[in-house]
């Protein structure tokens, strides 16, 4: 363990590796621990993203690992993180905010308690954007966190901190959130995979703020890692109803084989005809189309009708709603808020607030343009596009020009909003370069509940293609595959 270069290659390895080691006997708890540890000293000062991590509490607990006896969990010394949105006892969980500060958990939320009780060695929380309002991580309690790919670029959000611990080695998989795409867009930015699950099927108690209302549809807790494997290795082992919400179902895990996921037409598109996307986005898609193709799968054309009306109704319910649930919150506190938060509100205060009539009137809507969606994904139950307009952005950046066309900051992700509404499973697997070395990702869609099958078919790509380590995380394993 005294090599550096034994560590960087530990840290770098996929989650199902590590667990091999661990299992064999090959590996310690604490000597994973420790190189975990060390990677994280080396670079959190430049990345900055943990919200809460103490090396000597990973120690002991690592320890207390080691020194069990008898039956092990399925994740039993796995390094992980925890966005520090999800409630985990005993660390730092302030969404961001400045009105949170020093708010630690008693009690863990239920997705992390799985996770202990699986034998998941939690390092620490991780950064993101204040009460999660924002494509890129930043707030006035933590600071920015930077993008191991360029520290000048963001790493998204808002599981922007979870991304860039798991792309640079710090951790080997986490948890994040996602509402608008805060689980897909990080993992795009920073070139690790990532599930938005199907609402429920990982329980989202204990999240804070709590999904409820238009959130318990659009909002998941959803798993991060560096492969497709370690991602469907966390949907595996974290999923399954909690019967103490009623918007956990009790759907059975499925296998589906190879053969059954070929019986999926996959319906590739490129761009809504809205919003451009970058000449290297689009062939992206097409390289993932193409990879699919050659693994036996029928890939066609296809883009449902349904994209721009589930995309404003995305507007209504996060932009609108989302100013409006935090409005008794923050009254008379202004002052204390994020610029990225204040930004947020500025966005919401161009509409008025919604009446209730409207609300009404959209909620409804919602459940019919959901139907009328997934009528048209009958034919195409899979569906290949990408995830966000462009790469990673460099911090405050808001407006970028696409094929001679201004693209404003909002619009440049509308890709996952989509699926949000139609709380549809929707995966996120690294697949090219932008011209400036930059990760670009796919995303990969299937019908609510059919979380297997969009994992099934990302695992393909993933096979093709898959993670790379940046260089800051490894200098001599930037260019290798495990």
């Amino acid at each position: 363990m005294g090599d550096g270069t034994v560590v960087e290659h530990l840290t770098l390895m996929p989650a199902v590796r590590q667990l091999e080691l661990l299992h064999a006997g090959e590996l310690t708890v604490t000597e994973l621990a420790e190189a975990h540890i060390r990677q994280i000293e080396r670079l959190e000062p430049a990345l900055n993203a943990f919200a809460d991590f103490d090396a000597e509490r990973v120690r002991a607990e690592a320890r207390r690992l080691d020194a069990v006896e008898g039956t092990r969990g399925p994740l039993h010394g796995l390094p992980v993180s925890v966005k520090s949105s999800i409630a985990t006892a005993g660390l730092k969980c302030e969404i961001g905010s400045l009105l949170h500060e020093g708010d630690v958990p008693r009690e863990d939320a239920e997705v992390v308690a799985r996770l202990r009780a699986a034998g998941a060695l939690i390092l620490g929380t991780t950064n993101c954007p204040e009460f999660l309002m924002a494509y890129e991580t930043a707030n006035l309690l933590r600071g920015r966190t930077r993008n191991p790919w360029d520290v000048e670029r963001t790493p998204g959000g808002s599981s922007g901190g979870e991304s860039a611990a798991i792309a640079a080695g710090m951790s080997s998989a986490g948890l994040g959130s996602d509402s608008g795409g805060s689980v897909r867009v990080p993992a795009h930015f920073t070139g690790i995979c990532s599930l938005k699950p199907t609402p429920g099927r990982i329980p989202g108690e204990g999240h804070l703020p709590p999904c409820v209302g238009p959130f318990s549809t659009l909002g998941a807790i959803g798993p991060m890692a560096r492969t497709v494997a370690d991602v469907s290795l966390l949907f595996r082992v974290l999923s399954g109803q909690d019967r103490h919400d009623p918007a956990s179902p009790p759907v059975a895990l499925r296998e589906p084989s190879l053969d059954a996921l070929r019986g999926n037409t996959v319906g590739v598109f490129d761009e809504d005809g809205l919003v451009p996307v970058t000449p290297e986005t689009r062939a992206a898609v097409q390289a993932a189309a193409d990879a699919l193709r050659d693994a036996g799968f029928r890939v066609e054309p296809f883009r449902p009708r349904t994209l721009e009306p589930l995309r404003q109704l995305w507007w209504k319910f996060f932009v609108q709603c989302g100013a409006m649930f935090y409005a008794p919150a923050i009254r008379g506190k202004e002052d204390r808020l994020s610029p990225i938060f204040r930004e947020f509100l500025r966005i919401a205060e161009e509409q008025a607030p919604l009446t209730a009539a409207e609300l009404l009137d959209a909620w409804a809507e919602m459940d019919l343009l959901r139907a009328k969606t997934l009528a048209e994904m009958d034919a195409y139950p899979v569906l290949l596009c990408p995830v966000a307009s462009v790469p990673a952005f460099r911090h405050e950046e808001r407006r970028w020009t696409i094929e001679g066309r201004a693209v404003e900051y909002l619009d440049a992700v509308r890709h996952t909003q989509w699926f949000n509404v139609l709380a549809a499973p929707a995966a996120v697997v690294p697949v090219a370069r932008s011209p400036e070395g930059l990760p670009i990702g796919v995303q990969i869609v299937a019908r609510p509940f059919e979380d297997e099958t969009a994992l099934g078919v990302a695992a393909v790509v993933d096979a093709a293609f898959g993670y790379r380590a940046p260089a800051m995380a490894s200098l001599s394993f930037s260019a290798c595959r495990f």
